[in-house]
């Protein structure tokens, strides 16, 4: 039996400074932890062919597929805001591009299958712990409907990988509309490769923004397109509590999806200075700092591509700014209008987002978890009868009974019934996201006892997160103060 991939690799087809050709490095003992059948049917593979020994022969990169053509990327970025020329895939190989049933084409990359050129003396490896998290939470994003990576697979390789201390490897096959990045910008612009700059956004505008093609400024429309898609992301992760952790300029996909699961993590009780990541001492990539970082990776985008916008650098730099100068005004109009569907109110008034402001400072004065404060809120809008079950999740239960004074006055200006809006409420306001205690104790049974039944149940759950599911209600709830987590990790 031959497994068929429909692979149309376009990119490889770019020039050789592009990217470095490179095979997959075969592993001892594989063994397929989960396939995503839904995925692989949505991309044309057949899920029982990938299932079989062949077929995970196939995703641990023991064997490649016919008309594969792997390649490890070539990029620069900024971590932590310090500039490194050239970063590319140190643990990833891109195997190929398949065109899905919506006929979007898509990247399928395996992650943790070896050293490659640009591995910086790492091993191209990927421990367990990491790859379930990426796989639960970049699945969770978009069951959430928020535009992310996906995960086709899970692999065991039947070895060992060293970190902190030694523990089992695994790969991930990660699918995305491309792994283009901020920092693949930035390598060629840090190398005065005006040429490869050239070629790299033409070809990110005939794969992600071809309307920009038509724009009589075709490179300048394309920058406003980026940031737009950037504007509405990040806008959405702060609807879920998302904190992505890492917000390096080679962790910002540029067709506008969530990428590079590292340290990220869901906040639970409300405050702005959120910070999971252990590498994140100072508080760049803090919760509430997520927008202005946005605009930062930005701004180096536009940087990189000031030899597009025009000949003259006066006019290149006039031009950039006035692109960036849309962003506040971008995001601020997703974000609003995302807080006025959370809080139940269809129609636009000028005091709206002073009264989601109120609620967001009562919360944080009071440390309300964030999402179950806005799911029983929809509850809430149906009648205060329900006012009950979100006052308990204040330390003063008096602020919220003031600020809800003001609510309800406001929705009483609204058309619909108090049934209507609960149900749009609902629609908008999850009853489970991925709890970080919830994942650390699935990755420890994962990783400590072979045991990938929570791991299991958490995705399913999760698959659903905007069904009530009472039968799995206890995943809904916070941790208890012994099961808090305060801290996550890079899986490199």
């Amino acid at each position: 039996m031959t497994i068929h991939f429909p692979f149309d690799n376009t990119y490889a087809r770019l020039p050789d400074r592009f990217y470095a050709r490179i095979e997959p490095e075969a592993v001892t003992a594989p063994r397929l932890i989960r396939l995503n059948r839904d995925l692989a049917l949505h991309l044309g593979l057949d899920p029982d062919h990938l299932s079989s020994p062949e077929g995970v022969e196939l995703l641990s990169g023991n064997r490649v597929p016919d008309a594969a053509e792997p390649i490890a990327m070539a990029y620069a970025g900024h971590q932590f805001g310090q500039f490194v020329p050239q970063l590319g895939d140190g643990r990833a190989i891109l195997l190929g591009e398949v065109v899905d049933q919506n006929g979007i084409r898509r990247d399928i990359q395996l992650k943790g299958s070896g050293p490659t050129p640009f591995s910086r003396r790492g091993d191209g490896r990927a421990a367990l712990g990491p790859v379930l998290r990426e796989y639960l939470l970049s699945e969770a994003m978009a069951a959430l409907g928020l535009p992310t990576t996906r995960a086709l697979a899970a692999v065991l390789t039947g070895e060992t990988v060293v970190r902190e201390t030694p523990l089992p490897g695994a790969v991930l096959t990660r699918v995305a509309s491309s792994h283009i990045r901020v920092g693949t910008f930035q390598f060629f612009a840090a190398r005065q490769d005006t040429e490869g700059l050239r070629l790299l956004a033409d070809y990110v505008i005939g794969r992600h923004y071809p309307q920009a093609a038509g724009s009589d400024h075709p490179y300048r429309a394309f920058l406003d397109q980026v940031i737009a898609a950037q504007a509405d992301l990040i806008a959405r992760w702060l609807h879920i509590g998302f904190i992505h952790g890492v917000m390096n300029t080679d962790n910002m996909s540029i067709a506008g999806e969530t990428i590079d699961y590292g340290p990220c993590a869901f906040m639970e009780a409300y405050d702005p200075a959120t910070v999971f990541s252990s590498i994140d001492r100072q508080g760049r990539y803090a919760y509430g700092n997520q927008p202005r970082i946005g605009l930062w990776n930005l701004t180096r985008l536009a940087e990189a591509l000031l030899p597009l916008l025009s000949e003259d650098q006066e006019n290149a730099v006039a031009e950039a700014n006035e692109a960036l100068e849309a962003f506040s005004g971008q995001f601020e109009a997703v974000y609003y209008a995302g807080l006025r569907r959370k809080l139940g109110l269809l129609t636009e008034r000028e005091e709206d987002p002073t009264l989601a402001g109120d609620l967001l400072k009562v919360m944080a004065d009071n440390q309300a978890d964030f999402t179950l404060t806005f799911r029983r809120l929809s509850d809430a809008a149906a009648g205060s009868e329900a006012d009950e079950a979100v006052r308990n999740l204040f330390i003063n239960p008096l602020a919220y009974d003031a600020w809800a004074t003001r609510w309800r006055q406001r929705l009483s200006l609204e058309p619909q019934d108090g049934v209507k809006r609960q149900a749009a409420m609902r629609a908008v306001n999850p009853a489970f996201i991925p709890r970080n205690h919830r994942v650390e104790a699935m990755i420890q049974a994962a990783v400590e006892q072979g045991n990938f039944a929570p791991f299991e149940e958490l995705l399913m759950v999760l698959s659903r997160p905007y069904d009530d599911q009472p039968a799995f209600a206890h995943y809904s709830e916070p941790p208890e103060p012994h099961q808090r987590v305060y801290r996550t990790f890079c899986g490199t």
